[in-house]
């Protein structure tokens, strides 16, 4: 599935995807067929390794060993990639919430900039809880969050990237310091089956 193809319809009137069945039962889990994927043979490529290309002081919460390990993520796709990265539990709470794993799971060659649970924890309670209430209001900023391509370091340094929500984030940086709008890369260049991911410390909001 192309990414252009899915922000067409993810902006639809109650984004008709197709995955109200995604919402928060079991069929979410990594588990599920539609999420065991094969990842692409340049993703299986870069699994071994994996740890040395990618940068940031938050790297070294990553396991070592298992699915949870850079080798582990770059074997799944990547909403099931972050669901065995503990640190990324907000996140994929959310995004079960929105309906959006099948989404990012079948979308080719796609960045995710993920927040933390760290970052979530920036915004209070009562207002985290409006929005995870709000399907319209949470995809909106869930999709802000995904650009289309792999965004290497270099891609990052000075640039402008269209998400899938519509809006405009801006990356600059250089050496192990990025930045995406106001948030930092804790943990960048992670290799997933279908995406690289760059673990950020702050929910990006985009503009009403």
């Amino acid at each position: 599935m192309k990414l252009s193809t899915i922000a067409a319809a993810t902006v639809t009137m109650g984004l008709a995807l197709g995955l109200t069945a995604c919402g928060g039962d079991s069929k979410d889990d990594a588990g599920s067929g539609a999420m065991a994927n094969t990842p692409p043979a340049s993703a299986s490529a870069t699994a071994t390794g994996a740890a040395a290309q990618t940068f940031g002081a938050g790297c070294a919460a990553v396991p070592t060993t298992g699915a949870g390990s850079f080798e582990g993520m770059a074997a799944d796709p990547v909403a099931t990639a972050a669901s065995n990265n503990p640190a990324l539990s907000t996140l994929v709470t959310a995004v079960k919430k929105a309906g959006l794993v099948d989404t990012l799971n079948t979308s080719d060659d796609i960045t995710v900039f993920a927040p933390t649970n760290d970052a979530f924890a920036k915004i209070p309670k009562a207002d985290l809880d409006a929005v995870l209430a709000d399907k319209k209001k949470l995809t909106d900023i869930l999709t802000y969050h995904v650009v289309a391509g792999r965004k290497a370091p270099a891609d990052l340094a000075m640039g402008q990237f269209k998400t899938l929500q519509g809006g405009n984030v801006e990356t600059k940086g250089s050496g192990a310091d990025y930045t995406v709008n106001d948030a930092k890369v804790v943990c960048g260049n992670v290799p997933t089956g279908n995406a690289t991911v760059h673990i950020i410390d702050t929910v990006l909001m985009p503009k009403s």
